[in-house]
């Protein structure tokens, strides 16, 4: 299961990490620590997302 973890990891902490920065810079955000932040906290939460899709994808 942690391959499986690892490699939609990569998929979805490009997303969430993107989605955090496109948020900042729609608020109006645009120093750099905000940008990079965003991008932080979007690839910190990426990983208990990726551990819960991979144990529901493999539950069966």
């Amino acid at each position: 299961m942690f391959r499986l973890a690892s490699m939609l990891y990569s998929i979805i902490a490009t997303a969430m990490a993107g989605s955090g920065v496109i948020a900042v810079l729609s608020a109006g955000y645009v120093s750099v620590t905000a940008i990079l932040g965003a991008a932080a906290i979007g690839a910190v939460v990426a990983v208990p997302v990726s551990y819960l899709i991979a144990r529901e994808i493999t539950k069966n």
